[in-house]
């Protein structure tokens, strides 16, 4: 009890010193950015996304620095909500942050945001830049100076974002997905990057691991939680089953069925080599295993250690449609939208956190 009482009270005083903190007041404007992305999505806000961004745009409007995290299953959109926070940091004459955990998840949020955002940065001779730890030198140097020179009014990136050399020219928010992924030290680097103007970035963490209320009141006592309840409609609801590992032939059955209505599939294995501790099937033998007993279906295979061109390949081929089957580790738990794929097998399921087979999970049922 004096622990969790003496984390308490740490986390009480530094949530207090945070409010003697300065951030940017962030107005957004009547017939601003904010609006016109809103005009320009090709779909309309749930009213648990248009909730969560008034709370979200009513924090930006104080001069303290916003604390938030937004949680919300996968799929129930909260990288457009980001993308409104972004665009009244944007439309105030600020720069805007969004930092992931992986390659592929950056690189997805970057191409959304790309669509969404840059046809009405452009005219305003603005842009989204992207950061990540394996660019080359001179790509690398030239997103660097947009930054610094603030004609990069948002980048993207993993943590590349917030090493040493990335100097913002005004930074007024930063926004953190599948914030559990990083530590609190990387989050300060993030709002050291205002020190010498004397003020804060304002702060939104995304996740899609539900935390239960109790535990973000204890664990987050100085974060504000926003959650968004609702996903948006044509989501197909997943159905979740334990199948016996003997009746693995009526599961590859189940396969051959979706393969033939044009549908695709996932398969996860939890690890890449043979462990005689572990007797686990890898992932390389149920690839050689399926690509037997499913003839004439294009199996592929996705693994961490695979050179970066390589996993790039696999997956065009799979988000394309042209490849039935992708078996896979877990480089796939996030960020992965093939709304065509509609079935996904995982192995040992026992072997997988909860957080990571809630992502998994939010796979597949990305279609109508």
């Amino acid at each position: 009890a004096e622990e969790l009482l003496a984390q308490q009270l740490s986390q009480l005083h530094s949530k207090r010193e945070r409010d003697h903190l300065r951030a940017p007041g962030l107005a957004a404007a009547s017939g601003g950015l904010h609006e016109q992305l809103l005009k320009a999505l090709p779909f309309a806000l749930t009213p648990a996304q248009r909730r969560v961004a008034e709370e979200i745009a009513h924090d930006l409007a104080r001069p303290v620095p916003m604390h938030r995290l937004l949680q919300g299953d996968v799929g129930s959109g909260k990288t457009v909500v980001a993308a409104l926070a972004a665009a009244i940091a944007i439309d105030a004459g600020w720069q805007c942050a969004l930092m992931a955990p992986t390659e592929i998840l950056a690189e997805q949020h970057f191409r959304k945001l790309i669509g969404w955002l840059e046809p009405l940065l452009a005219p305003r001779g603005l842009s989204v830049a992207w950061l990540t730890g394996s660019q080359r030198k001179k790509e690398r140097g030239e997103m660097l100076d947009r930054i610094a020179g603030g004609a990069a009014a948002l980048v993207v990136g993993t943590h590349a974002v917030i090493q040493d050399q990335v100097q913002f020219k005004r930074l007024a928010l930063a926004v953190i997905d599948e914030q559990h992924r990083f530590g609190v030290a990387q989050r300060l680097a993030l709002r050291e990057k205002m020190k010498d103007q004397g003020q804060e970035p304002h702060l939104l963490m995304m996740s899609a691991t539900p935390i239960p209320r109790t535990l973000a009141m204890s664990y987050y006592a100085d974060l504000d939680v926003s959650t968004i309840d609702e996903l948006p409609p044509g989501r197909t609801p997943v159905v979740t089953k334990l199948v016996a590992d003997h009746r693995r032939e009526e599961v590859i059955e189940r396969i051959r069925a979706q393969l033939a209505q044009g549908r695709q599939v996932y398969w996860v294995c939890p690890l890449i080599e043979e462990s005689e501790a572990l007797d686990l099937t890898n992932a390389t033998e149920t690839h050689h295993a399926l690509s037997q007993s499913l003839p004439g279906v294009m199996v592929g295979l996705l693994h961490s250690r695979m050179p970066a061109a390589e996993k790039k390949a696999v997956m065009a081929l799979f988000e394309d449609g042209r490849m039935g089957v992708l078996v896979s580790t877990t480089v796939i738990e996030v960020g992965v939208d093939v709304p065509n794929a509609s079935l996904m097998v995982i192995e040992h399921a026992a072997r997988f956190g909860l957080s990571q087979l809630h992502q998994l999970r939010g796979r597949v049922g990305r279609g109508a």
